[in-house]
């Protein structure tokens, strides 16, 4: 190093180029301390703003009157816990106008399904089958016609005069002509209007049912007799039961299940329909179905809404709606307010350089401006490696924890210390003793007065590089270059270069 040294009155003046290492010491006034054992705390510091650990704005999602509002400012609410009730006239209207548009829907649905398998809607035997497969079938398309023959009724003159005695369930004669085999059958019906018979006689029409031997048929025909009273004249025997069933949908007839003659029971399959238009049909009711069904799992959703509990446990901080105001969905902004505030929350950024160091769970020392001389005590609760850059630089979120809090108000701006490391006994001398180059001045020979306590020419100091280990912003730990009780000349003013050398620095030496 270029030093210049000039004697005038005792007074000496040392001067070193900044930022060079080796040389003479830099100049200035020094102090003596010693390399000695001290608890070290290392702390990363930073500042933010408490808030608490988690907050809640109640924002109504229907429009209604409120009906109950059973709190207040200040009171500790639990999740779930009743807060307001809307009348809900409107919405179980909507409802009860849903639930019609399923049961229409599904009765859709269930009647196409149903009208897909053609069925008999009465026992007998089927006289024709009217379609085959593959036929296209409308709504009203014959598909067979069944007759019940086990049962046959015959319709009989009576003189008018005859009838007055006669009654239903009365039990008569009947004789078959051309066999004139007889069976017991069951009056059925007495007409009530008078006709005109052979002769111009009154008659009236009376009905008659007998039970098929097996070979009747309606070709055959047969008068009666019931009791001593006599028919008029004959008749010709009728099923007592004939239909024509129909197709109910459209659609192609996939299969068909009976044939003539076949004896069916009521609701046998007589015929399947299917193809793409039944099943395209079949599909849109299915959709409409489901389309119901959810809107009204949509207004049910919507009827919770009228009841609106706390979603959070915690403290009431604001009531802005009591019972009897009207809210509205979109313009009524926050109903309450809750604070839970069973621990208070800070977010504090950590530099890329200090990451490595921060864990879960250290302590965390916070001070406040406005409750000076109390440290509230948190912890890390976790950090963030979503970091935020700007200026080509990055840092991290982290989120620390306070429980117990004191004076503490959320909103209020601290100071945090987290705690990384901390040493009950290291080796350390004072931060501003080391210069540029992690070195350190080691006073020698003529360095000090005689007595030892006062430094009279830093210039006799040995420059000796140290290897540095944590700090605490006053004290550096010392993990070699240094012993204990070593002495070290330290700075009394820092000037220009700081802690790492001094440029243009003086010092007087008598």
């Amino acid at each position: 190093a270029a030093i210049l040294a000039v004697a005038a009155l005792g007074v000496y003046w040392f001067w070193v180029r900044p930022g060079q290492g080796g040389g003479a010491p830099a100049m200035g006034q020094y102090t003596l301390d010693t390399a000695q054992p001290r608890e070290l705390t290392t702390a990363v510091s930073g500042t933010g703003t408490v808030t608490p650990i988690d907050s809640y704005y109640l924002k109504p999602l229907v429009t209604g009157e409120v009906l109950e509002a059973p709190f207040e400012v200040g009171d500790q609410v639990e999740k779930g816990q009743l807060l307001y009730r809307l009348d809900a006239k409107d919405a179980e209207m909507s409802i009860q106008q849903a639930e019609l548009t399923v049961r229409q829907a599904q009765k859709s649905y269930d009647d196409l399904a149903a009208n897909l398998t053609v069925r008999a809607s009465s026992g007998g035997v089927v006289q024709k089958v009217l379609v085959q497969r593959g036929d296209q079938v409308s709504p009203g398309t014959p598909i067979a016609e069944i007759a019940d023959t086990s049962t046959l009724t015959v319709v009989l003159p009576f003189h008018s005069a005859d009838t007055q005695g006669l009654y239903a369930g009365q039990s008569a004669q009947v004789t078959i002509a051309g066999t004139l085999e007889t069976l017991t059958g069951t009056v059925e019906s007495i007409s009530t209007a008078d006709l005109v018979g052979p002769g111009g006689a009154l008659v009236r029409q009376v009905k008659i049912r007998v039970a098929n031997p097996g070979a009747l048929t309606s070709a055959n025909s047969a008068t009666a007799q019931i009791g001593d009273t006599a028919c008029a004249g004959s008749g010709n025997f009728e099923e007592a039961l004939r239909q024509t069933v129909t197709a109910q949908a459209s659609g192609e007839v996939t299969s068909v299940s009976v044939t003539a003659g076949s004896r069916v029971s009521a609701g046998s399959s007589l015929a399947a329909l299917g193809g793409s238009s039944a099943q395209s049909s079949l599909e849109d009711l299915s959709i409409a179905l489901e389309n119901a069904k959810l809107s009204l799992q949509r207004a049910q959703d919507a009827l919770d809404n009228y009841t609106i509990t706390a979603p959070i446990s915690g403290t009431v901080i604001e009531k802005n709606v009591k019972a009897g105001d009207n809210v509205n969905n979109i313009e009524s902004g926050s109903l309450a307010v809750i604070y839970d505030l069973s621990y208070l929350k800070l977010e504090m950024n950590i530099s890329e350089l200090d990451l490595s160091k921060i864990k879960d769970g250290q302590t965390v020392a916070i001070t406040a401006d406005a409750i000076p001389g109390e440290i509230f005590e948190g912890r890390v609760d976790r950090v963030s490696i979503n970091g935020t850059t700007a200026n080509g630089f990055t840092t991290y979120p982290a989120t620390i924890l306070l429980e117990d809090y004191g004076g503490l108000n959320p909103g209020m701006n601290v100071s945090a210390d987290i705690i990384v490391a901390q040493l009950k006994s290291a080796l350390t001398i004072p931060a501003s003793a080391v210069q540029r180059g992690d070195t350190v001045l080691v006073p020698q020979a003529g360095a000090l007065s005689e007595d030892g306590s006062t430094v009279i020419d830093p210039t006799k100091s040995e420059e000796r590089p140290v290897t540095l280990g944590g700090g605490d912003g006053t004290y550096v730990e010392i993990t070699s270059g240094l012993n204990e009780g070593d002495r070290i000349l330290v700075p009394l003013q820092a000037q220009g270069g700081g802690a790492g050398g001094m440029s243009g620095a003086a010092v007087a030496a008598s």
